[in-house]
């Protein structure tokens, strides 16, 4: 062996032997064992998905929202029932009062405590509907946070879809990295036979090392790209310990979707058309409430109390208790235009609420004319990068078996296995967009595609 063949020789083998002290250990939890911070837990999407909607920050502000909802709800009830208060008092009494005694001196006379008991009852009997309108705002405002609930539920799977097949396009490229670097391999171990036989030159071998290296260095990068990921998806999932995408559990779904008017009333219905109506609904109710102010309003007040040296009543020195009902109405002839700014800012929200229904509904349909053409194309992509990798995968083995007995150049073989590289990509990147595609149609229509 010449020295020029010996020195590629060793090159190649630290260039594989680096590469493989550098490949990442398989992923996996054995049963029973401690999470191990350096291997991601593979998890399936829907397992995923459901941990991201139970510890993300949106979903649990917009569970917050419901419940604040529902408490706005309850306090619009009770503005309906009369106010009550109880009121109990205890009065301690110095000096004051004197006597004569026998003696003829003037002493003082201790007093005993006075006690004092009182029920107050106040109600608004008529304020023009103001609280009605109360009550039916605070039922579209939970109407509009339980939407919103389910909206911000398929936009954090949204979200977890695209890192989750972020990470599958990642492993999918250290795979196909994994082949380039068998290929080059193989190449080399076949261009360096040839040398030595005198029947290649020189720059065969070298070419061999060359795309050894290119080889290294895609799978450096595809290993990089898949840490990156691994991380992304394990902040949308919430988990303590590293996750990963697990392979295994995805199936691609190219059945055909329901047709375009289906998918239309599907789009139509939506988490964010719907939310849009019940906001507006709100809105209407809230202009309506700002118009009672116009109106006089009507009260009622009752109250009874007593008072004496007895505990609070509850001896034999009972109490004279007195009642007191009074009734009052009221009208803000004028306050500033404070009523006239109220209405003029619930009409502007509930125009701006209609505006949006209205840009809701029209941008569902843009979004859902957008998605059907790229689901499509990217269906047709997968297809076509499928058959374009099998021909290349055999492409790269008739050039290489050629290239081993001579008849054909080793620029051959480079242009078939870097052909193969480029389908390969091109497949992985057709399938991430599919799938993407396909994940943002179920968001729009609220709703899984099976």
């Amino acid at each position: 062996m010449s020295a020029y063949a010996r020195f590629a020789l060793v090159v190649a083998v630290s260039l594989i032997g680096g590469l493989a002290e550098a490949q990442v250990p398989s992923t996996g939890l054995q049963p029973g064992r401690t999470p191990d911070r350096t291997r991601p837990i593979p998890l399936s999407v829907e397992e995923a998905v459901t941990r991201a909607q139970r510890s993300s920050p949106d979903a649990v502000q917009a569970e917050g929202n419901a419940r604040t909802s529902r408490a706005a709800r309850t306090s619009a009830y009770g503005a309906l029932l009369p106010n009550a208060t109880l009121s109990a008092g205890r009065v301690f009494q110095f000096g004051g009062a004197t006597r004569i005694n026998q003696n003829g001196e003037q002493i003082a006379v201790s007093q005993d405590p006075t006690n004092s008991t009182g029920l107050s009852l106040n109600m608004q009997l008529f304020d023009g509907g103001q609280r009605l309108y109360n009550v039916r705002t605070a039922r579209a405002n939970i109407e509009a946070a339980d939407i919103n609930r389910v909206a911000v539920k398929y936009d954090i799977a949204l979200q977890v879809k695209q890192q989750y097949y972020a990470v599958l396009a990642a492993i999918e490229s250290q795979e196909a990295a994994g082949a380039q670097m068998e290929q080059a391999r193989v190449q080399y171990t076949a261009s360096l036979a040839r040398v030595r036989a005198g029947v290649a030159t020189r720059s065969d071998s070298l070419r061999g090392v060359i795309q050894v290296g290119n080889a290294q260095l895609a799978e450096v990068t595809a290993e990089s790209d898949l840490a990156t990921a691994n991380a992304a998806l394990t902040r949308l999932v919430g988990s303590e310990y590293p996750v990963t995408a697990d392979p295994a559990t995805v199936r691609e779904n190219l059945a055909a979707l329901p047709d375009s008017a289906e998918l239309w009333i599907l789009a139509r219905r939506g988490p964010a058309i719907e939310a849009a109506q019940a906001n507006l609904k709100a809105a209407e109710q809230s202009l309506r409430a700002t118009k009672t102010t116009y109106l006089p309003s009507l009260s009622a007040n009752y109250s009874r109390s007593g008072s004496g040296v007895g505990t609070f009543g509850l001896d034999r020195d009972p109490y004279n208790y007195n009642g007191r009902l009074s009734f009052s109405l009221s009208y803000p002839v004028f306050n500033g235009f404070l009523r006239e700014e109220q209405v003029v800012r619930a009409q502007v929200a509930e125009t701006n609420s209609r505006a949006q229904l209205r840009d809701a509904s029209l941008a569902a349909d843009q979004q859902l004319a957008q998605l059907l053409g790229s689901i499509r194309a990217a269906a047709q992509r997968v297809a076509v990068q499928s058959a374009s990798v099998t021909a290349a995968v055999e492409d790269v083995r008739v050039q290489q078996q050629r290239y081993n007995i001579g008849a054909s150049t080793l620029l051959d073989l480079l242009t078939s296995q870097t052909t193969l590289a480029q389908a390969r990509q091109s497949l992985i990147l057709a399938r991430y967009d599919y799938r993407i595609a396909r994940a943002q149609l179920e968001t729009l229509i609220g709703r899984e595609l099976r």
